[in-house]
């Protein structure tokens, strides 16, 4: 298709162990043989079928968990930022933009962003499990998918080290929208709160005591955050 895509959307879990597919089909679609090539598009052609959920899972990866992956967080933040409205509207087919869907994912990131969510999923999992059902309704989708356009937002922003948490809360989204998790879905929603706190301090800062002092605050989260 010359311009764009579509994706088929099922928003519905297949089993109770959603999270361990979800690990699985991270894996089988993120271990790119060296000196090959992945693409967005083809990702999500891949993962279409077990649901947004995933799909967003995977594009805040490399800001969400510690992965340094420089120049991708602004095609990947589009690109959930699309999704996320794309779920507001009630769309049951994904569209992305040629440009979007062609960025490519190296095998060496490939493999790191397997690696690293695999350990997550595979730690967590026992946590994560169908329950509050709220997510699954309506009211339930518009509301997460406006966090998720939030969040994506604030990832675009050019701020150091700040778009972790946006990208963590879609992660945290993504997994619960594949497992219905309702509980996981909240703390989402709390870290995304803390995110937007983040931020508003920050512009508040700048505006009252010049770039210096967000200069400032951003040396004091890397000490906090450094082993």
């Amino acid at each position: 298709m010359p311009e764009s895509f579509l994706l088929s959307e099922n928003m519905q879990t297949e089993s109770p162990k959603q999270v361990l597919s979800l690990a699985a089909v991270l894996q089988s679609v993120l271990q790119i043989k060296e000196g090959e090539q992945q693409t967005i598009g083809n990702v999500c052609t891949e993962v279409g079928e077990k649901g947004f959920g995933v799909l967003l899972v995977m594009l805040s990866l490399p800001s969400a968990l510690p992965i340094p992956a420089p120049g991708y967080s602004t095609p990947f933040g589009l690109a959930i930022l699309l999704v996320a409205f794309q779920i507001l509207r009630g769309q049951e087919k994904l569209w992305l933009p040629s440009r979007i869907q062609k960025v490519e994912i190296s095998s060496v990131m490939g493999l790191r962003m397997a690696s690293v969510a695999g350990k997550f999923l595979g730690a967590t999992e026992r946590w994560i499990k169908p329950r509050h059902k709220w997510i699954t309704s309506t009211a339930g989708q518009v509301g997460l998918a406006s966090i998720v356009a939030l969040m994506a937002i604030l990832m675009l922003f050019p701020i150091p080290l700040t778009n972790t948490f946006p990208a963590m809360v879609i992660f945290l989204i993504g997994i619960a929208l594949a497992e219905e998790d309702g509980l996981l879905a909240f703390v989402a929603f709390v870290i995304g709160a803390l995110a937007v706190m983040l931020y508003t301090y920050m512009i508040y800062l700048a505006i009252t005591q010049g770039p210096e002092a967000v200069d400032l605050l951003i040396d004091w989260i890397k000490g906090f955050t450094r082993p």
